[in-house]
């Protein structure tokens, strides 16, 4: 079952709406308000809420030894126009555009409200491949025409225990990793895939450090999974949707089994 719908608070709805429009080509679905905007990421929809706290509020660090969300990652083709443009507009980078372990090309940049975003060109070359299915599947969507959502990435403390909570509750498949060699913090990446969508996990052989979610502050709120109920601690949105912290600080809601929002189709 895949991710649905992920939430992301902002101080200014317009020009977060102006700004994935533009330089991400999602697709405005039904009407914008000044509180609240759905965008079609075609596998899944950004959901864009005000909120009164901006980025000055928030404990999240870029720093990927911080457990819980990491960024969010888009599947694009002209990845390196795409990242000019980006440039050309004066938006800020974490990771200029590089190839990455497993055969495929990476940047880093932020959304004006500070979520860290990815673009990833080409197919992941996986270190071992665990479900060859789901890896067919994945290559099975080919280019997009356009950027399509990808994935929510996250740092764990434990990814088997990771991976088989969100294959009970929520249907993700292990599907391969990779490994980072050069990396000294010993980092590995894990794979759960739950329908055209990803959850990417991120582990390391050093500490790491704790984060609790904030739903009242700019930059990623939670993503919305369908599945089961989980017996996690909940927090209370600003909408009352309750929302659930597993045992990293990740955050998430529980939809139903279709989409959330009507989303397109295709690559």
């Amino acid at each position: 079952m895949p991710i649905q719908n992920v939430v992301v608070n902002c101080t200014d709805v317009p020009r977060s709406v102006e700004y994935y429009t533009r330089f991400l080509e999602l697709e405005v679905v039904g009407e914008v308000t000044a509180d609240r905007a759905v965008l079609d990421a075609v596998t899944a929809t950004i959901e864009l809420r005000v909120v009164p706290n901006g980025r000055e509020h928030s404990t999240w660090s870029p720093d990927d030894l911080q457990k819980g969300f990491r960024h969010i990652g888009f599947k694009v083709d002209r990845l390196d126009e795409r990242a000019d443009a980006l440039k050309a507009g004066g938006v800020e980078f974490k990771l200029d555009p590089l190839n990455a372990e497993g055969n495929v090309r990476i940047c880093f940049f932020y959304d004006p409200d500070g979520t860290l975003l990815e673009l990833i060109q080409g197919d992941l070359r996986y270190a071992e491949v665990l479900d060859a299915d789901g890896v067919a599947r994945e290559r099975a969507l080919g280019v997009p025409q356009r950027p399509r959502f990808d994935h929510v990435a996250i740092t764990v403390e434990d990814r088997d225990a990771t991976s088989d909570f969100y294959h009970r509750h929520h249907g993700f498949d292990f599907i391969g990793t990779i490994e980072q060699p050069h990396d000294s913090r010993g980092f590995h990446i894990g794979y759960l895939k739950g329908g055209d969508t990803v959850l990417e996990v991120f582990t390391y052989d050093v500490p790491k450090t704790a984060r609790d979610p904030q739903l009242d502050v700019a930059g990623f709120a939670y993503a919305e999974l369908a599945g089961d109920v989980p017996d996690l601690p909940v927090q209370i949105a600003h909408d009352e949707t309750k929302v659930y912290v597993d045992p990293d600080g990740f955050a998430y809601a529980v939809g139903s089994d279709g989409f959330a929002y009507a989303v397109g189709s295709g690559a």
